[in-house]
């Protein structure tokens, strides 16, 4: 049973167009993954299936009755709400159900009779559903799912505003499963998990007995869970039935199919226009001329299939440092409270680090007193001579209406305008998205543009903090190359190990260093 139905849906940002009239059914139970290159408009989608944006045209039907669920980008926490009744929250109609519940408990002991048959009514509905809810096993409920996702770590009675980005970010998802929505909308959920809560996730979701959309550029987490693709490129949505393993077969012969429809309709084409040519002006064969002219007109020309942009990053190297990049000794990192402490550490000239452990573990935190952005709070870093880092933040909000060549520009205000749009157009920047503003791109674009800053920076210190999240599969790949040709020395942190296995020279894992 069809639970959405999206017809001839039209939408964009001024002069760049997302859908085409795109259609498509969401059926009851249905695991669906939502694929395409950044940019071509998979978050866009989600944001109107929920209202947050008004298409441009065609409609989005949604079974009456059907409760949708959905990641919002900026969710409002009370201060001073903690862990355990944030995630409560997810049942908050079950909680005030209880409270009427006692409140018609307290009514009965000293009624006179008056409204007895009724309230009696009420408490049998009432008591009927949280029996049916499980009312009375929710918190061990809401354990299990914070426990798989790494929150209970963090303390169930932590308050919500001592949180971070990504374990709000974590919480949110929590309290998503939680609710059970009968349309569940994700995008990238695993962003922001360490690998064994993502393989905890995993199996939540193969077992999810209602429907979702997930957008996911981690394709083995996507490959375990959805059982339809839809992609998005140019402007269509093409549905593939199977895993991303059978898309991508599929995919790659629907290309070629495409390619030999568009060569022989050329040929077909090119005929034509030679016999018009060469018999319209002879009075014998104008007639025939004419007829091929009207079949001409009547074709629907295929336009040529084009692939994407392939990002082509390339970081620029300085002169080499002394042998020692950096050295910290007794240092003991955190805020107002240390994180981690006695903390002894060597960077050599070259050296491929990856730093590894668990959300939340103080990994960000290593990195900025590393780099001294962030003071210690014990201990001495030294950075060596002639060492140049530069540095990419995990997550860094720009909401400027600044386009991305306006904020690349301002960076690097000596260069041409034609170079700094050449070096946008090497990270796989269109020129729709170069013209765009920043504050609208997605996520995966935000990320081609910063590390086009950090391209045009002459270094021989690399930082980089999940440089992957939101990069789409292709602009992974092209990352993952530039780095392993960087001659240079690197600090990454990432949870993807595919990225990184085959060319760090060693891993820090921050867990081994808590005592």
């Amino acid at each position: 049973m069809s639970i959405l139905h999206v017809k001839e849906l039209i939408h964009g940002f001024g002069d760049r167009h997302l859908f085409n009239q795109i259609e498509f059914r969401l059926l009851r139970g249905e695991h669906i993954g939502l694929v395409g290159a950044n940019g071509s408009g998979k978050s866009t989608l989600l944001n109107l299936l929920t209202n947050e944006l008004i298409p441009d045209g065609g409609s989005i039907e949604w079974h009456p009755g059907v409760e949708v669920g959905y990641l919002v980008q900026h969710p409002d926490f009370n201060q001073d709400e903690t862990i355990m009744d944030y995630l409560r929250g997810a049942f908050a109609r079950l909680y005030t159900m209880e409270k009427e519940m006692l409140r018609i408990t307290e009514r009965l002991s000293d009624q006179d009779g008056t409204n007895l048959e009724k309230d009696l009514e009420r408490l049998g509905f009432i008591q009927e559903t949280l029996e049916a809810n499980q009312f009375y096993t929710l918190d061990a409920s809401i354990e299990e799912v914070a426990a798989g996702l790494g929150i209970t770590s963090l303390g169930m009675e932590t308050k919500t505003s001592h949180l971070s980005g990504g374990q709000r970010t974590k919480l949110m998802l929590a309290k998503l499963l939680l609710s059970k929505p009968d349309v569940l909308l994700m995008d990238e959920p695993s962003n922001y998990l360490d690998d064994i809560h993502i393989s905890w996730l995993q199996k939540y979701l193969v077992n999810y007995p209602n429907a979702f959309i997930l957008i996911s550029h981690d394709t083995n987490f996507m490959n375990e869970v959805v059982k339809v693709i839809h992609h998005l490129e140019h402007k269509q949505l093409t549905r593939y039935v199977g895993d991303y393993v059978a898309f991508t077969e599929a995919y790659e012969l629907r290309k070629k199919q495409a390619y030999q429809t568009y060569l022989r309709q050329q040929k077909e084409i090119e005929k034509l226009e030679d016999y018009i040519a060469r018999n319209k002006a002879r009075a014998s064969t104008a007639k025939q001329a004419k007829s091929r002219e009207k079949k001409l007109e009547k074709i629907d020309r295929i336009e040529k299939p084009t692939n994407l942009p392939t990002p082509r990053f390339a970081f620029r190297v300085c002169r080499e440092p002394n042998q020692e990049v950096l050295v910290a000794e007794d240092l003991k990192i955190g805020y107002e409270e240390p994180l981690l402490e006695g903390l002894n550490l060597s960077i050599k000239k070259n050296a491929k680090i990856a730093l590894t452990g668990y959300n939340g573990i103080g990994k960000t935190t290593t990195i900025k007193s590393l780099l001294r952005l962030i003071e210690p709070l014990g201990g001495r870093v030294e950075i060596g001579s002639f060492v140049r880092p530069v540095y990419l933040e995990q997550e860094l909000q720009i909401p400027i209406k600044d386009s991305a060549l306006q904020y690349v520009w301002s960076q690097y205000p000596e260069m041409k305008e034609k170079d700094v749009r050449k070096q946008l157009a090497r990270c796989g920047l269109r020129n729709e998205h170069i013209y765009q503003p920043m504050d609208t791109l997605s996520g995966g674009e935000q990320t081609k543009v910063r590390l086009c800053v950090l391209m045009m920076k002459e270094s021989n210190f690399l930082v980089l903090d999940e440089p992957t999240n939101h990069l789409d599969i292709r602009a992974k790949q092209a990352l993952k190359e530039a780095l392993q040709h960087y001659k240079g020395t690197i600090l990454l942190v990432s949870h993807e190990l595919d990225f990184y296995e085959d060319w760090i020279t060693e891993t820090w894992n921050v867990e081994e260093w808590i005592r």
